[in-house]
């Protein structure tokens, strides 16, 4: 490897290093409000179709 080479790539570690793991509490905010909402949309179809199953089975 020549040396600029090695330099770089030495660079790009250091870089990658002081990036990793940076999650900021908007964006977990975020996560959790979709997959909340995700799951009581899903809870409220499932109660739906529970509720009239016996009506939509004659469409």
């Amino acid at each position: 490897m020549s040396v600029a080479l090695r330099s770089h790539w030495q660079e790009i570690k250091e870089h990658s290093s002081k990036d990793r793991g940076d999650i900021s509490i908007t964006t977990i905010i975020i996560w959790v409000a979709g997959i909340t909402g995700a799951i009581a949309i899903a809870g409220t179809i499932a109660i739906v179709v529970s509720k009239y199953n016996g009506k939509l089975s004659g469409i």
